[in-house]
């Protein structure tokens, strides 16, 4: 690492609307990682044993205190965190860092699956925020996913200001069914290369 930099504090992860923190792509996401600090972190409404996801001002705001939870329980600052998850987890994680009003300072974003468009919907507007992001981005997602076609999310990816990365997965749907392994790899290797400057 070169001198006047340091690398990544630790990794906050949270699921898709469907699925919990074990989740079995971050759960191995965790294994791989060590001995770098992971978090898989569960929304309130799976908490509470719900299957219907809460509203968006909800999520967010769970991100918010999980993120600095974890922050303050291995003594490093947010600018240092990297966050994201599947889906809907990725999603929340990448609005909150992109919040107008106040922007949750992390070190990247780690989205899987990104959620663009809901299957049937051209434009449902997920896309727009992406342009106040302004730290290292990596989408991961299969060519055949329902949520869009490669051409959209690409488009979309652009609008990210800080150095994005997208890597795909051929073939594979929405739910990347089968390639654990595949999205483990991307995001060790990554991670890897990703530092911040001390302040």
């Amino acid at each position: 690492m070169a001198s006047g930099q340091r690398g990544v504090g630790g990794v906050v992860l949270f699921p898709g609307a469907g699925a919990d923190r074990n989740h079995s792509s971050l759960v191995l996401l965790e294994k791989r990682l060590k001995p770098m600090r992971v978090a898989r972190i569960d929304f309130p409404y799976r908490r509470a044993g719900r299957r219907a996801p809460d509203r968006a001002h909800v999520l967010m705001d769970c991100v918010r205190d999980e993120v600095a939870r974890v922050a303050k329980r291995w003594k490093v600052p947010t600018s240092t965190i990297v966050i994201g998850g599947r889906s809907m987890g990725g999603r929340m994680c990448s609005m909150v860092v992109a919040d107008s009003d106040d922007p949750l300072d992390v070190g990247g974003l780690i989205l899987i699956s990104y959620p663009l468009n809901p299957p049937g919907k051209v434009d449902a507007g997920r896309a727009a925020h992406l342009g106040r992001v302004h730290v290292p981005t990596l989408f991961v997602s299969g060519t055949r996913d329902q949520f869009f076609t490669p051409v959209q999310l690409r488009a979309a990816a652009r609008r990210v200001k800080g150095p994005r990365t997208m890597e795909w997965i051929e073939n594979k749907r929405h739910d990347l069914k089968g390639v654990d392994d595949v999205i483990a790899d991307h995001v060790e290797r990554w991670l890897s290369e990703l530092s911040f400057p001390r302040t």
